[in-house]
């Protein structure tokens, strides 16, 4: 089993998606994030990876929930935590990501998304008015 974080970074209504580089999910659009390193905290980790695969500051601002589902990732069962975040900097491609990019939240809805990234962006958008946190077993 893994623990992974992904975050939302969100601006003026777009939120940041990268397009995966790597085999599992390639050329899909997915959510910035990854695995939680031995001694790291799941913030240390949220920040590292962003960093890592966007080249922006995260700055967590709350969680919106916890994704379990043992399906969700065809690597192996990945528990992941998701933050909503504020970035600082101008976004870029980095480690797994063969490109970044802002689109608005509805046309991020209509991409074809890696892992259970549609079902959190939708509960995100239920978020924006609701401010409920999500969990596998609660995601509508």
């Amino acid at each position: 089993m893994y623990l992974a974080v992904d975050g939302i970074l969100f601006r003026e209504g777009e939120v940041l998606l990268i397009r995966r580089a790597g085999r599992t999910f390639h050329n899909y659009w997915a959510l910035p994030g990854g695995r939680v390193e031995e001694g790291e905290t799941v913030e240390e980790a949220l920040i590292r990876e962003i960093k890592e695969e966007v080249g922006v500051n995260a700055i967590p601002a709350a969680i919106l929930g916890v994704y379990s589902n043992p399906e969700r990732d065809p690597r192996g069962h990945t528990i992941s935590i998701v933050f909503i975040c504020n970035f600082s900097g101008e976004p870029s491609a980095g480690s797994d990501a063969a490109m970044c990019q802002l689109v608005s939240l509805s046309k991020a809805l209509t991409l074809p998304l890696a892992f259970d990234h549609h079902q959190i962006l939708t509960n995100f958008k239920r978020w924006l008015t609701t401010k409920e946190t999500f969990w596998s077993t609660k995601v509508k």
